[in-house]
């Protein structure tokens, strides 16, 4: 069905001052004042934190009124999120379709060109991304669950929207990870271009016990994180380069199911956001060679109850998340806020929440997480991606049969 345009509707949420205009604490207010967030009692209560603020960071609010606008809705399971030059959004729907939608509700019809996916389970078209050279060539890249022999597994394609935006054009796959597995979960797969052109790519360990260690293993894409050139082709500088028996697109190991990357303003460095089991969803500064633990080392439990691989929450050679969840909220895409509209949010780090229906504003200091707080709450929504408009207000799709394109701005 054709989704439909929604009159826009408004919901307003006040929040008392907590921080200064650059996300510093303030003298009168201290951000480490306010209580953390999370309440719930963690699934894992005996296992503690390597360092201060890893999790349930303290509780920080905005320091003024804020309000949403529902712009469009009837569009189904949408996932990525992208606004191209023009102020236009580029939505992705889970089941294949790729849609533009404009800042008024616009939703076109779906373009065409784009191969076909494999829409099963967790898997079907994922992410899309405007390229570092759109306005030359008019390049989008996104990312899909292709159905290949003897199962399926996330690919990752380029191709130049048409000048109409009704098709994509000279389509090529750039990335295949591997190995095929015959499976319905965890495919990742987030996309971000750093300041130096590379594309990072994020992928899941496919969920099922048995592809659990290949998350470890050098000659599996399956829970990592790729780094390539706009090309496909790999960058000299990889970590894994030259290393026999090793991938050399791979870029960091030992993920569970990254479903977010973003790169960082200043610094250039990837983040990630990745799905736990019950407890466990972490934050990761991703840093080329480095390994993260999974599933050898990672805090929350299992699904069916009972620790971890014993319960480990960390081991010589693995890196700790920057912050984790505990019970998992599952997040979604995420982005860093770089905007006039908030200036207090500069540099902070939103993530799109979906079992906890929120966005999550983390305060990033030196590297750490020094601060929690949830918005647009009173959605009731499931948030699949969340990006940042010129003018600075935030965008979000809803993951629901009929989701919705949200903009969240101050009042």
């Amino acid at each position: 069905m054709r989704p439909m345009l929604l009159a826009a509707t408004t919901s307003l949420l006040a929040f008392a001052a907590a921080c200064g205009a650059n996300g510093e604490p303030t003298s009168a207010s201290p951000q480490q004042a306010g209580a953390p967030v999370e309440t719930r009692p963690a699934n894992a209560p005996d296992q503690q934190p390597a360092f201060a603020n890893q999790t349930r960071a303290p509780g920080v609010t905005t320091q003024r009124a804020l309000a949403h606008t529902v712009v469009a809705s009837g569009l189904v399971q949408p996932w990525g999120l992208a606004m191209l030059p023009d102020g236009r959004w580029l939505v992705t729907e889970l089941q294949g379709r790729l849609r533009i939608v404009t800042a008024d509700g616009q939703v076109g019809e779906p373009i065409t060109g784009l191969p076909a996916v494999d829409a099963v389970g967790q898997g079907g078209l994922l992410d899309v991304l405007v390229g570092p050279t759109f306005a030359q060539d008019r390049m989008i890249y996104w990312s899909y669950s292709e159905r290949r022999e003897g199962g399926n597994a996330t690919s990752v394609a380029r191709g130049a929207l048409s000048a109409d935006g009704a098709r994509v054009e000279n389509v090529q796959v750039i990335f295949r990870a591997g190995p095929v597995y015959d499976g319905d979960k965890h495919f990742g797969s987030s996309l971000a271009f750093d300041p130096a052109g590379h594309l990072f790519i994020t992928l899941g360990d496919r969920s099922d016990a048995p592809m659990r260690p290949q998350a470890q293993q050098l000659d599996s894409h399956m829970g990592k994180i790729i780094r390539i050139n706009a090309d496909g082709s790999v960058p000299a500088d990889n970590p894994f380069v030259g290393r026999e028996g090793a991938l050399p697109e791979i870029w960091s190991i030992g993920h569970r199911n990254v479903q977010g990357v973003a790169i960082q303003s200043g610094t250039g460095a990837a983040w990630t956001v990745e799905h736990g089991t019950r407890g466990g969803d972490e934050v990761n500064l991703v840093e080329g060679g480095k390994n993260y633990g999974w599933p050898e080392v990672t805090y929350g439990i299992e699904y069916r109850g009972g620790p971890i691989n014993g319960g480990i929450t960390a081991r010589e050679g693995t890196e700790q998340p920057v912050y984790y969840w505990d019970p998992s909220v599952a997040p979604g895409g995420q982005t860093f806020y770089s905007g006039p509209m908030f200036p207090e949010w500069q540099g902070n780090l939103l993530v799109a929440v979906l079992k906890d229906k929120h966005i999550a504003r983390l305060v990033i200091e030196d590297g750490r997480v020094v601060g929690e707080e949830r918005l647009l709450t009173d959605l009731g929504e499931r948030i699949r991606d969340v990006a940042v408009a010129p003018d600075g207000a935030v965008w979000a799709i809803t993951d629901e049969d009929n989701g919705k394109l949200v903009r969240l701005a101050a009042r």
